[in-house]
């Protein structure tokens, strides 16, 4: 009987732990979301647009199609996000100069600038939490939020299919 309890207590402790990172995760995904929604407000775009020119500021150049698996959008949804960065001068379609036959999406270094203004109070914040942690408990957070983000894209490309 005793050793039931163990297990039973174990099996408790367990659900109150992922029933905790699972808030903290929520927690972390309304805060980004917030944060980046009043990023693309004083930039003037909508939130799909101010997360593409991240997704080209940390990755370089990228045809739609690598930005719709990055993104989990729908190449529908990618084209009208180009369209419109476009049109605002935020990014350029461009030739590929390694494959003439590809169309690369390029941000404007302006816009670089004009977005990293607004990170960099997070930027300083977020580098202030790093200190706290060892280089073992860094990569195992990294992995760990790859993984998550990964799972995310995977659960935004299934609702833009219409799933």
């Amino acid at each position: 009987m005793g050793e039931r309890n163990v297990e039973e207590r174990v099996a408790r402790g367990r659900s109150e732990r992922t029933r905790a990172v699972a808030a903290a995760g929520r927690e972390l995904s309304d805060a980004a979301v917030m944060f980046h929604a009043v990023v693309a407000a004083r930039l003037g775009l909508g939130a799909s647009e101010e997360k593409t020119l991240g997704l080209l500021q940390q990755h370089g150049p990228l045809t739609a199609g690598e930005l719709g698996l990055r993104s989990g959008l729908a190449p529908a949804s990618v084209t009208g996000v180009i369209d419109r960065l476009e049109r605002r001068g935020f990014v350029s379609r461009e030739r590929d100069p390694r494959d003439r036959r590809r169309v690369v999406v390029r941000i404007d270094d302006a816009a670089i600038a004009d977005m990293e203004r607004h990170l960099t109070g997070l930027a300083r914040r977020l580098g202030t939490l790093y200190d706290r942690y060892t280089d073992a408990e860094l990569e195992l957070i990294t992995g760990f939020l790859r993984e998550a983000a990964a799972r995310q894209r995977d659960a935004t490309a299934e609702l833009s299919d219409g799933a």
